[in-house]
């Protein structure tokens, strides 16, 4: 059975897939996980990518080729999302992955991040047919897809993410209440576009925010897609881990048990802003889907 390898290049991480295609059109996965290489660090006051965070990624995407050769995938499909589309030195990076390793990422649009997460939702999970949200929150962006069954109605991408909010709020440690509400009503400006919609009867969410939370929600000393994949948050859970990251120190957050060590200076944004899509939408509650942009590429670039 023929095996593909997908590669997601985000502002915060890099997700990494292979699977193998079954003859009856399923797929069985492989290898599935994310580094966190940060390449977006700096980019909110640059406008540029880092060299240092350039080689970082480099590195983690040429282990990635490796490892997609050594597992016998016959092709590897990679993307860059919000990060690479603002920097002003993104093809100097795109480059260099070439160069190094010949995978060649091509830059996609927000709505394009949108379609990817809606076919990986839809397959992924068993929702019931009738007016869906599914929201993707990275480290750079945040991308919205509305539709009904298996139609998706509009698609767009807002430069709403945990990195940017984190570098320009401060929000890597412990914080005031004040600072906190600036940070929110920010947010939320920005979401403005998501105002006086339609009640869905569905939201998903997706992207490592919201896994992330979900894991802390399930104490996951060891992350398992299998519990995260479905499970429901509800509003008053976001709320309460924004309550405990604003009064936890980084080294604090560092210790709490689901939580991403890499990821937990980013986390206290990632919480604000689902919190505030779920406040637009008004929804009390969230599936969480562990599929992401990378199983939405893999079916859209391999299953025929």
């Amino acid at each position: 059975m023929p095996r593909y390898a997908v590669i997601d290049v985000g502002t915060n991480s890099v997700k990494f897939n292979i699977s193998e295609r079954r003859e009856d059109g399923t797929w069985q996965t492989v290898v599935d996980r994310a580094e966190i290489t940060r390449l977006g660090e700096g980019l909110e006051k640059t406008g540029e990518l880092s060299g240092d965070a350039m080689e970082r990624t480099v590195s983690a995407i040429a282990g990635m080729a490796a490892e997609a050769q050594k597992n016998g995938a016959i092709a590897i499909a990679a993307v860059g999302t919000m990060g690479m589309r603002v920097a002003r030195n993104s093809q100097q990076f795109i480059d260099a992955v070439a160069q190094r390793c010949g995978v060649h990422i091509e830059v996609i649009r927000g709505e394009e991040e949108g379609r990817l997460a809606y076919l990986a939702v839809k397959s992924g999970l068993g929702l019931a047919e009738g007016s869906l949200a599914i929201f993707d929150t990275g480290g750079g962006s945040t991308q919205f897809t509305f539709g009904r069954g298996s139609t998706v109605a509009e698609q767009f991408s807002l430069n709403v993410g945990a990195v940017r909010f984190t570098e320009h709020y401060g929000l890597s440690g412990a914080v005031s209440p004040e600072q906190l509400r600036t940070a929110l009503d920010a947010i939320s400006a920005e979401f403005a576009r998501i105002d006086n919609r339609p009640l869905p009867d569905a939201l998903v969410g997706m992207g490592g925010a919201i896994t992330n939370l979900t894991a802390v929600k399930h104490k996951l000393a060891k992350y398992d897609p299998n519990i995260v994949q479905g499970s429901v948050i509800e509003r008053t859970e976001v709320e309460r881990q924004i309550e405990l990251y604003r009064c936890s120190s980084l080294e604090q957050r560092r210790t709490i048990v689901g939580l991403q060590p890499k990821r937990a200076d980013v986390i206290l944004a990632g919480a604000c802003i689902v919190r505030t899509v779920m406040d637009k939408l008004h929804k009390d509650s969230l599936s969480v889907s562990d599929r992401g942009l990378r199983h939405g590429l893999l079916i859209d670039r391999f299953a025929s």
